[in-house]
């Protein structure tokens, strides 16, 4: 059991345990010793549902990286192959499934596609002519994987590309085939709220699913309220903007990866004294960030501003536990106190490392240029100078700065102004294209059609109405204290959070005109319950919604997302699913087109 997903109103170890049953029959179908051949991507967010012990449990001897030639020697009956449906990746096994008949002593192959079957790859298969060596040819639906108590995630980093520009559904079929094993597993959700195109397409599979398995009555008592469905396209803003919260600052910085963050070590080297600082690690140190740790999850949503105070007081009580060691007497008094000591420990530790990463994101945060471009972003978002060419943007083109950097700036500009004028849009796309060379032609073509970079039409500018109305323009935020959720990001409100929080209370009704301009239908679907399970809510009980993210989320939103929750008036609680947790950076860079 992972004691962190249990935490919440919704208990996901219940999902974590059903996909590990899954993993756990699969292998043990493939009777004898076995190595393991990895789809690299997908180590990680298998790490968060099974770790080796697991696997060694099911004689799962040796695990190897997918590349291409010879696989390294191993002493096993079963070879398996963990994949995602790719063809090019159906290449590299045929080359090392008739590399090992070459070798010697049969053995019997496997392979295993994560999230589903491909008839394309079997085929592919076949016409490289190694399907026939595989015993068992299955699937494995890892649809949403759940990185914390309030948090799941399909991980499915080509999702907004797919959704928004190739108009391919394969991750919305997804979606709403991990929508449907919540829902086998925490009862059907009686109500589903949309907005957006891909969000009406999912409930409408949904339904459709729910049709084709009408001999299974779900007789599970639901835990959900509400399922609200959320279009990334129809808040571009949010993501382009710095997140400030701690975690969305590791994330923005140093990039977390399905739950693990790799940080320069010399931060983290053991203080001896006289050795001058010799013999510093190189290797990078690679820390899981989750609710587990207690002081994490009491500092993951803070706005970075509020971590350092909370950090210095966290030191003070951990010295003073410390202290007590002097004051125990008696047998008992030192037995209790060694019976504190591994968690006492545990907190230093914890507290140690936590102190390191806000010393290296405070290096960042106070310089120059980071204050420069989060002002940049702070006009923009109050809607200033949005219809010019940006003299900060001009000089990190001419200073040749990270083309993802100056592209989520422009982006961000031509969102907040609905649109540059042609002029505008012509001038950056044409500094861009000279400074960093004629082949992200491509990619401006790409974030044209995605909406993030477009010239305005009619010269009409919506953003202002749309911030007014939802109140997710700039405010005066305190940021220790925080009453409302745009502490996150230093006064600027997510739309998408917003629309969540008016959905609650006082319904959409109340912004019919905002829900106008954004892209995309918005809807409201009711799913009946069977008699006997229909919920009475007790006084004072808050509603359980769970919101996905068609596209991506932020840390930041998600951080948001707990405020609400925690509010003692908020009356809803909720839990966050998503197609990839991302951040500005890996957003643009899901959407360049990569040379040849």
């Amino acid at each position: 059991m992972a004691a962190h997903l249990s935490y919440g109103r919704v208990n996901l170890n219940v999902l974590r345990e059903a996909v590990r049953r899954e993993l756990r029959e699969f292998l043990d179908k493939c009777a004898g010793s076995k190595a393991i051949v990895w789809d690299e991507y997908l180590t990680g967010p298998f790490g968060l549902i099974a770790q080796y012990s697991l696997l060694k449990e099911h004689e799962v001897e040796k695990m190897f990286t997918l590349k291409g030639s010879r696989l390294p020697a191993a002493d096993v009956k079963n070879i398996i192959f963990f994949v995602r449906p790719r063809l090019e990746l159906m290449d590299i096994i045929a080359e090392n499934v008739l590399s090992e008949d070459r070798r010697g002593p049969a053995r019997d192959f496997h392979i295993l596609f994560v999230p589903r079957r491909s008839l394309l790859c079997e085929q592919r298969l076949k016409d490289l002519g190694v399907l026939g060596s595989f015993i068992h040819r299955e699937e494995y639906s890892l649809d949403l994987i759940p990185f914390d108590g309030d948090l799941l995630s399909m991980e499915s980093e080509g999702a907004f590309k797919e959704c928004y520009l190739e108009s391919d559904q394969t991750s919305l079929y997804h979606a709403a085939k991990g929508l449907m094993t919540l829902q086998a597993l925490y009862g059907t959700i009686p109500q589903i709220f949309g907005k957006g195109e891909c969000a009406r397409q999912v409930a409408n599979m949904m339904i459709r699913m729910k049709r084709e398995f009408t001999g299974s009555q779900n007789s599970v008592f639901p835990v959900f309220d509400n399922l609200l469905l959320l279009d990334r396209n129809v808040d571009l803003l949010t993501p382009l903007a710095t997140q400030l919260t701690y975690e969305g600052l590791i994330d923005e910085i140093y990039g977390i990866q399905n739950s693990y963050v790799k940080l320069p070590p010399e931060k983290f080297a053991p203080k001896k004294q006289g050795d001058g600082g010799k013999d510093l690690p190189t290797e990078a140190k690679k820390l899981q960030l989750n609710s587990a740790e207690e002081l994490y999850a009491e500092i993951r949503d803070k706005n970075f501003n509020a971590v350092g105070s909370v950090l210095s007081k966290k030191a003070k009580v951990i010295s003073a536990a410390f202290e007590e060691r002097h004051n125990a007497k008696t047998v008992g008094e030192i037995k209790q106190f060694v019976s504190q000591l591994p968690h006492m420990q545990a907190a230093r530790g914890s507290l140690a490392n936590h102190t390191s990463i806000a010393e290296l994101i405070k290096d960042v945060t106070t310089s120059e240029d980071f204050f420069d471009k989060l002002t940049v972003e702070q006009e923009f978002m109050s809607g200033i100078d949005t219809d010019k060419v940006n003299g900060y943007i001009e000089d990190c083109i001419a200073q040749k700065h990270s083309l993802i950097k100056v592209l989520r700036l422009v982006c961000l500009q031509s969102v907040c102004n609905s649109g540059l004028k042609q002029k505008v849009l012509d001038y950056y796309k044409r500094e861009i294209l000279q400074t960093y060379g004629y082949e992200h032609i491509l990619t401006l073509h790409n974030l044209e059609k995605a909406g993030l970079l477009k010239p305005q039409i009619g010269g009409r500018n919506n953003y202002p109405t749309i911030r007014k109305t939802c109140a997710s323009g700039w405010m005066t935020v305190m940021v220790k204290n925080p009453t409302d959720i745009s502490y996150v990001y230093s006064g600027y409100a997510p739309l998408s959070v917003r629309l969540a929080q008016l959905l609650s209370r006082p319904g959409w009704r109340s912004i019919e005109e905002v829900l106008r301009i954004l892209p995309g239908p918005h809807f409201e679907e009711r799913q009946p319950l069977p008699t006997g399970l229909q919920k009475k809510r007790q006084p004072g009980e808050n509603r359980v919604t769970l919101i996905f993210f068609l596209g991506g989320v932020t840390f930041a939103e998600v951080a948001a997302l707990r405020f609400l929750s925690q509010l003692e008036d908020g009356g809803t609680e909720y839990v966050i699913a998503t197609t990839k947790l991302m951040n500005g950076a890996t957003w643009i860079e899901s959407l360049m087109e990569k040379p040849v």
